[in-house]
Order: structure tokens, then C-alpha cells, then sequence
């Protein structure tokens, strides 16, 4: 039970090696949705694979809607390795920020100088053909993104309480991995220190009857 326990930190950091070293696979993550005026902002629109070994192909759309209007105003469309620009109130500010090649899971867009004429609902559309062996199927994803546009960057309470909670658990752990080597430590010395002494006194004992055994012979 001792071995096992003092196993567990050498698993875990050895885990925590593995994690950080990977380079996991697509993960969809929400977009953000306050940008500052006058500065960049990145639309992302994120679209895993089910299935990762599958080869695909897909080209990516981006509509636009200011608020209080009712239809959607295309304004990007990217097929690799093409990238128009389709409305003139964005044009030479949109850059493709996302999957370099066909098979496109990140349909990120980048926008520079961000005005207050562009808060409003962006909807990213991915066309995703998935190439299997029989026959070839069609996947459609939409996601949007509710802009809002400031003056200054407001951080984000969440996102405080997130990095505090981090630290806190980088934190945690460190002391009970040290924790848990420390007792390993004297564990492993305390039986060293045991087996030693039992070693000591079976060679006394086998001293003491080889001993007494001589003495015999010298009776006799």
C-alpha cells in the first residue's frame, strides 16, 4: 500500500508532463464578444470533426447584422485558399485568421479598427464535406456572436475569479506533491532502517549459534 501511495506523485507529475506536452485535438471554445474601438478583434467560430481520422473539406461564411435590422448581410466568404471580402463597410478589415488549408475547423476571421457600427450579430456558417469511403455527407454548423463594442476594455469578473482559482490550484497541488514526497521519503528510509536492523540482528543470531555451536565441539 506504502509502494502504491508513494507511486501516486511520480504518476501525477508525470500526467501533468504529458498534458502540457500534448498537443491535444480540437476543442470548441466560445468566442468573445466585447471588443474596444479602434482596436482588432477576433471572430471565432469554432467546428470540430467527430470523428478526427475522417478527411474533410469545407469553405466558411460570415453574415452580419447591425441591431434593429431584420436580414443578414454577407460579408465574408472563405474556400482555401481564397478569402472576399463581400461588403464594402468591412472591406480591407477582414483577415482570415482560421484553419490553414481545406479541411477547416477554425473558421476564425480577424477584424481591424473596430468602429461602434460594428456591434451587432455575426453568424459564422461552416460547409463541411466529410469524404468517407461509400458516399460523401454534407454537415452544415452555424454559430453566432452577439458583438458589443467599447470604449475600454472591461475585464471580465469570471475571467478574474478563473485565473485567482488557477493559481490557487497550482498552488494546492505543488504543497501536496511535497507534501506527499516528504512521507514517501521517510517511509522508505523507515523500512530501509527496519530491513537493516532485521539484517543486523539475524547475522548476531546466526553469530551466536555458530558460537555456541563451536563451543559444543570443544566440549565434547
Amino acid at each position: 500500500m506504502a509502494g502504491m501511495t508513494c507511486r501516486l506523485p511520480v504518476l501525477v507529475v508525470f500526467s501533468l508532463f504529458f498534458v502540457s506536452q500534448c498537443h491535444g485535438g480540437c476543442a470548441e471554445v466560445d468566442s468573445k464578444t466585447e471588443a474596444v474601438a479602434g482596436e482588432g478583434f477576433l471572430l471565432g467560430c469554432i467546428s470540430c470533426k467527430i470523428r478526427e481520422e475522417v478527411s474533410a473539406r469545407a469553405t466558411v461564411d460570415w453574415h452580419f447584422k447591425s441591431p434593429g435590422e431584420e436580414e443578414f448581410r454577407h460579408i465574408f466568404h472563405y474556400d482555401h485558399p481564397n478569402a472576399d471580402i463581400l461588403h464594402e463597410d468591412f472591406s480591407d478589415r477582414l483577415n482570415w485568421h482560421g484553419t490553414q488549408g481545406s479541411d477547416i475547423q477554425i473558421g476564425a476571421v480577424y477584424i481591424s479598427n473596430v468602429t461602434f457600427n460594428d456591434t451587432g450579430t455575426y453568424r459564422c456558417t461552416i460547409h463541411r464535406t466529410l469524404l468517407l469511403p461509400k458516399h460523401d455527407q454534407h454537415v452544415t454548423v452555424e454559430k453566432e456572436v452577439e458583438l458589443s463594442v467599447v470604449v475600454e476594455a472591461n475585464q471580465e469578473l469570471t475571467v478574474v475569479i478563473s485565473e485567482i482559482m488557477m493559481y490557487v490550484l497550482i498552488v494546492v497541488l505543488q504543497l501536496w506533491l511535497i507534501v506527499i514526497l516528504v512521507y514517501c521519503y521517510k517511509k522508505i528510509s523507515a523500512e530501509h532502517e527496519a530491513r537493516e536492523a532485521r539484517r543486523a540482528l539475524k547475522a548476531q543470531a546466526e553469530l551466536l549459534d555458530s558460537k555456541d555451536n563451536c563451543d559444543g565441539v570443544q566440549l565434547e
